[in-house]
């Protein structure tokens, strides 16, 4: 049997899943819109963006190449953004659904 406490926990790990990967998700459409739009590079925020989008995103690094490479950068970037949002979603559905549940005497 498993207490309100446990499925307390799950709930609040499920939480956390979702919002880590949001947060990954942001950076990484920051650094997007930081390359879309031609900001400094050496800018202390763009640099910071930018090992986000190495670190977590680098599976979509050259996916697309368009002509354009500030549009490949944007498109390649978004769709790592996606796939976090997209795993951190199903993650933590699965998370909540296998947490254990009570069961009523009969």
């Amino acid at each position: 049997m498993a207490s309100t406490g446990t499925a307390r926990v799950f709930s609040l790990v499920a939480t956390v899943v979702r919002v880590v990967c949001s947060v990954v998700a942001a950076l990484i459409v920051a650094h997007a819109v930081f390359v879309l739009f031609e900001a400094n590079p050496t800018n202390v925020l763009v640099e910071f963006t930018a090992g986000w989008r190495n670190t977590f995103g680098w599976f979509t690094e050259d996916l697309f190449t368009p002509s354009d490479p500030k549009i490949a950068e944007a498109i390649n970037d978004g769709l790592a953004a996606l796939i976090w949002v997209v795993a951190g979603s199903l993650l933590s559905k699965l998370i909540v659904r296998l947490t254990p549940t009570s069961k009523a005497r009969a």
